[in-house]
C-alpha cells in the first residue's frame, strides 16, 4: 500500500506564489510518475502536470510557464510551485501517484488552494 500527504494549500492573492508538497510512504516502486490534479467547484477533477521518476515532466496548457513541478527521489517527495497564481487556480489539488505492474493509481487527501481577486 502506498499512502500519500500533501501539504502547503492555502489563502492566497492573485499573483501570489503556493508550493505544494507530496509525501509518499509504504511499498514503493522505483519506477513511477507522480502528478498534481485539482478539482474546481463544480468541474471535473483535471490534470494539472506530472513528473516521471526520471524526471521527464508534463504540463496542462493552463498552467505552462506558471507551476513547476519537482521531486526529491531520495525522500519520496513531490512538489509543485505555483507562482502568477489565478482565480482559476482556485480548487482542491489532489497528488497522484501510479505505479507497479498494474499501473495502480494512488490518491491523496486532497490539498484547498484559494485565490482571491
Amino acid at each position: 500500500q502506498v499512502q500519500l500527504v500533501e501539504s502547503g494549500g492555502g489563502l492566497v492573492q492573485a499573483g501570489g506564489s503556493l508550493r505544494l508538497s507530496c509525501v509518499a510512504s509504504g511499498s514503493l516502486f522505483s519506477i513511477n510518475v507522480m502528478g498534481w490534479y485539482r478539482q474546481a467547484p463544480g468541474k471535473q477533477r483535471e490534470l494539472v502536470a506530472t513528473i516521471f521518476s526520471n524526471g521527464i515532466t508534463n504540463y496542462s496548457d493552463s498552467v505552462k510557464g506558471r507551476f513547476t513541478i519537482s521531486r526529491d527521489n531520495a525522500k519520496n517527495t513531490m512538489y509543485l510551485q505555483m507562482n502568477s497564481l489565478k482565480p482559476e487556480d482556485t480548487g482542491v489539488y489532489y497528488c497522484n501517484r501510479r505505479e507497479g505492474i498494474r499501473n495502480r493509481d494512488y490518491w491523496g487527501q486532497g490539498t484547498q488552494v484559494t485565490v482571491s481577486s
